[in-house]
């Protein structure tokens, strides 16, 4: 039963680039911290005091309270910011050889932003739903099965490495070639939500301008 039902969802996809592209940019970006998170909670545990932890958890924790700060934002703008931050997280590897400390502090604080970032960008999303065929329940079951299935591979990717090697170059070598196929994804959704955006404008004001010409006439 629940595979026909995917099997629609992803039949709805399909047709869709703007989904399809969505989707893949959703998978690898989750992907890629589910690779990194187990080895970055090992490097907190024996690196950080207990009240940075908490400081990080805290921050974390915080996205509820300042999503009506961002209420106005472009959606554009938005994944303009996330490419930024993934290309900061991708530079940052290089800082594993030069501090481990170092390394742990940076990925954490680009992990709290970037999950605060999620949830904001998760809400404004959900406006440009309407112009596609599938249904704001199938689209968040969707979010839902795509985060859950990038969990899953990135969880078993991360014991696989664990088991074959002690080095975390190699394992960050692989996450930045993937990191930049998820900002080049990015990238395309954010000219795709920049296009969206521009049109809702102009439509927006030709409505203006017809509705002031009828007052006029």
């Amino acid at each position: 039963m629940a595979y026909k039902y995917y099997a629609t969802i992803f039949h709805q996809v399909q047709k869709s680039k703007f989904l399809k592209i969505q989707s893949w940019t959703l998978f690898l970006t989750t992907y890629i911290d589910w690779v990194l998170i187990p080895f970055v909670t090992k490097l907190e545990g024996t690196f950080l005091p207990v009240y940075m932890i908490s400081f990080y958890m805290l921050l974390g924790s915080l996205d509820g309270f300042i999503h009506p700060l961002f209420k106005n934002i472009k959606i554009h703008h938005i994944y303009l910011f996330t490419i930024v931050l993934d290309l900061i997280q991708i530079s940052s590897y290089f800082l594993f050889s030069y501090s481990v400390l170092l390394f742990t502090y940076v990925i954490l604080t680009i992990f709290t932003v970037q999950a605060i970032t999620f949830e904001i960008a998760r809400i404004h999303t959900v406006d440009f739903m309407q112009d596609e065929e599938i249904t704001l329940k199938d689209y968040l079951m969707l979010r839902s099965f795509m985060i859950s299935l990038a969990i899953v591979l990135g969880s078993i990717t991360a014991m696989i490495f664990d088991y074959a090697t002690t080095q975390l170059n190699y394992l960050l070598i692989f996450l930045s070639v993937i990191g930049l196929i998820g900002i080049t994804l990015q990238y395309k959704l954010y000219l795709k939500f920049k296009t969206r955006v521009l049109l809702n404008l102009v439509e927006i004001q030709k409505d203006k301008t017809e509705l002031f010409e009828k007052f006029r006439t």
